[in-house]
């Protein structure tokens, strides 16, 4: 389980990072540009991506290896 979660929390920050590099620079890749609904607020979902990766990392932390 905390394998997954560390994945997890690896692909948010990743698309979080790939979402404000697409606003802020010409460079065009990641999810969150992508998706067609975050029109206007691509920033926040990106930012909300950064936050659930720590969030997660955080909760893998917690469990105990094995458990």
């Amino acid at each position: 389980m905390r394998k997954l979660l560390e994945i997890l929390g690896f692909v948010a920050v990743l698309q979080g990072v790939a979402g404000l590099v697409t606003e802020f620079t010409d460079w065009h890749w990641g999810l969150v540009r992508r998706a067609g609904f975050l029109d206007g607020y691509e920033i926040y979902a990106s930012v909300a991506l950064l936050v659930l990766g720590v969030a997660l990392f955080a909760v893998a932390e917690t469990h105990k290896p094995g458990a």
